[in-house]
């Protein structure tokens, strides 16, 4: 067993050892956590290669392209329209989108948006991932999309058509896109300029981890009874890594440090970005249900699934926030005051990385965990 070492908290010890390890067995490639607890930073641990092509490190100011954990930064936006009056949680998305109301949309609510119980979790058909740059084709595209259940009785994971839901809603309420907003309203205020992205500037590109399969993937067929698309469903490197998609204004997806992520969520829990009355609505269950993209049940808040990994569904939810296709994992405890984020460089088909290190978290408290 390790040697404690002087000065370094057991718990930043704690989790450098699970990195080590993970990078040592092969089980990961290059990682970033980072924990704060009642505002303070508590962990900040690296490990591995960010690029293993050039045998670049990781170090705590790498940003990772971390999918869908990006999505934590869209419903934290779409918090502050509404804390700034710009819209409500129950405004008609059509009365600042009046196209969106085509084929039976127009009850649709910023709350249906946040809960992905709007009907349309799929991009239409002839969208391809090419076409996610283009913000007018694929907002025009979704306006005109048919509801695949009456908005508000079902929810089911709205992958892409989530970000580009909350950012139109946004840009007309606000005339900016979703990159200036995240810049504006989070990262220059809380000092997290280079941490947070919704498009990479492409001076920036180069700071930036580079993603790895972890293992050849097969290109899936078509099931023409799936809700998503393959590209939809399944992260690739190919994506993560693209120039084009890195640098899009995409906000169902994200870029961003572990670091800057939790000290983000850090703010939302001691106030500095949300009021305490606004927090405890965002973090009540505001839908449960069969999830029709998965055929699980989900347990949602306003705009963040409810409950950490690996708890029982019957537990009580304290925590909310997004995994990331590929592994990544981020989330806050509004009773603990803790914020948890861990990105990495292997792109895996499970969460036993995230799991084990969300653990560690949770036990940190225990000197015998």
């Amino acid at each position: 067993m390790a040697e404690p070492v002087t000065g370094v908290p057991p718990l930043q010890q704690r989790v450098q050892s699970v990195l080590d390890e993970l990078v040592d067995t092969g089980a990961e490639t290059g990682l970033q956590v980072a924990v704060y607890h009642h505002g303070a930073l508590d962990v900040d641990a690296v490990a591995g290669v960010a690029d293993g092509m050039t045998g670049r490190k990781v170090t705590p100011e790498t940003p990772f392209f971390s999918f869908s954990a990006g999505k934590v930064m869209t419903s934290l936006i779409a918090h502050l329209l509404v804390s700034n009056g710009a819209v409500g949680y129950d405004t008609p998305v059509v009365d600042l989108w009046p196209e969106f109301g085509a084929h039976g949309k127009a009850t649709v609510t910023l709350r249906h948006v946040l809960t992905h119980s709007v009907g349309v979790p799929a991009m239409p058909r002839g969208i391809c991932p090419a076409d996610l740059t283009d913000w007018s084709r694929v907002c025009t595209a979704i306006a005109d999309a048919e509801p695949r259940w009456q908005p508000g009785t079902k929810t089911g994971y709205h992958s892409f058509t989530f970000g580009f839901l909350v950012g139109e809603v946004a840009r007309r309420a606000t005339g900016k896109p979703m990159r200036q907003l995240l810049n504006e309203w989070i990262a220059v205020p809380l000092g997290l300029q280079g941490d947070l992205y919704f498009g990479v500037p492409r001076t920036d590109l180069p700071r930036l981890a580079r993603l790895e399969d972890s293992a050849p993937r097969p290109v899936a067929p078509y099931d023409g009874d799936a809700i998503l698309a393959p590209w939809e469903m399944q992260p690739t490197a190919a994506m993560g890594n693209s120039h084009d998609i890195l640098q899009a204004d995409i906000p169902s997806v994200g870029t961003f440090t572990a670091r800057g992520i939790a000290a983000m969520h850090a703010a939302v829990l001691d106030g500095r970005l949300m009021d305490s009355h606004q927090l405890e609505e965002v973090t009540a269950v505001a839908f449960e249900g069969t999830d029709q993209v998965f055929g699980s049940q989900a347990r949602l808040g306003l705009g963040y699934p409810l409950g950490r990994i690996g708890t029982r569904p019957d537990e009580a939810p304290t925590t909310f926030g997004w995994i990331g296709g590929g592994g990544s994992y981020v989330y806050a405890d509004s009773v603990t005051g803790t914020s948890f984020a861990m990105t990495k460089t292997r792109l895996t088909p499970h969460f036993n990385t995230a799991q084990r290190l969300a653990d560690v978290i949770t036990a940190g408290a225990d000197p015998h965990a």
